[in-house]
């Protein structure tokens, strides 16, 4: 999963994957990002299965024409992924180990855990008018997050994103509402994307994969809605707090 961004000014930003399973079978992908807007560097290939076509469990809210895309960019860029993992279950385990340009992660766990953390960078990445709204955070990627983490970031990417609404002059969101509906949108996609998989995975690790995301997704959306935020205010208190004189 690489490619070559054609501009000599910027090396890529990099995540490398790589799953050891018991048998002693090791299967490593490769992740490359253009630094400036965090797109997905992918060599066309020059045949897709038809899965992947846009038209295939095309999302509700997608806005592209199939005439102009005939291919779901998510699906495209997640071939190799899907193929490889088709016949693999949720709770085998593998040693999954994902180096940045900063650190590396490492974690003894499912291959639906490990699988969703893959899946999640290239969902965001692949230029999905839907999923672009999370790609930001893609540049302080934090594999095997729990949903308060995912929640946290989530928020605080939203928040700097008004930020700079402000500063352009437009009308910034402080109280989260588009977020939900940003999530709302997540949440479709992701309900969509199992649908199309369906039928190219003979087991559920893939599936359940994205499911996994989904949930994480159902949580920030259900603690926007309910105003679930206090649990981290408290934190906060610094903030809030008369400067002594």
């Amino acid at each position: 999963m690489s490619g070559n961004n054609g501009n000599g000014k910027h090396h890529p930003l990099t995540f490398d994957y790589r799953f050891a399973f018991a048998n002693g079978k090791v299967k490593e992908f490769h992740i490359e990002l253009d630094r400036e807007n965090l797109r997905l560097h992918f060599p066309n290939k020059e045949s897709y299965p038809e899965w992947t076509r846009l038209s295939h469990h095309q999302c509700e809210n997608c806005p592209l024409k199939e005439k102009d895309t005939p291919y779901c960019p998510v699906a495209k860029n997640l071939v190799e992924v899907i193929e490889f993992f088709k016949d693999a279950v949720s709770h085998e385990t593998a040693g999954v180990e994902i180096t940045s340009e900063n650190r590396t992660y490492y974690k003894e766990t499912s291959l639906q855990d490990g699988i969703s953390s893959l899946v999640g960078i290239v969902m965001v990445t692949s230029g999905c008018p839907v999923m672009d709204k999370l790609k930001p955070m893609v540049k302080t990627h934090l594999p095997f997050a729990s949903g308060e983490e995912t929640m946290y970031r989530a928020i605080s990417m939203y928040l700097l994103a008004q930020y700079f609404t402000y500063k352009r002059g437009g009308t910034p969101d402080w109280d989260l509402n588009n977020l939900l509906k940003i999530y709302e949108g997540v949440r479709i996609v992701n309900k969509n994307f199992c649908q199309r998989l369906s039928g190219a995975c003979a087991q559920d690790a893939s599936l359940n994969a994205v499911i996994h995301l989904d949930c994480f997704a159902d949580r920030t959306a259900f603690s926007l809605e309910e105003k679930q935020l206090d649990t981290f205010e408290r934190f906060f208190d610094a903030y809030f707090n008369k400067p002594v004189e």
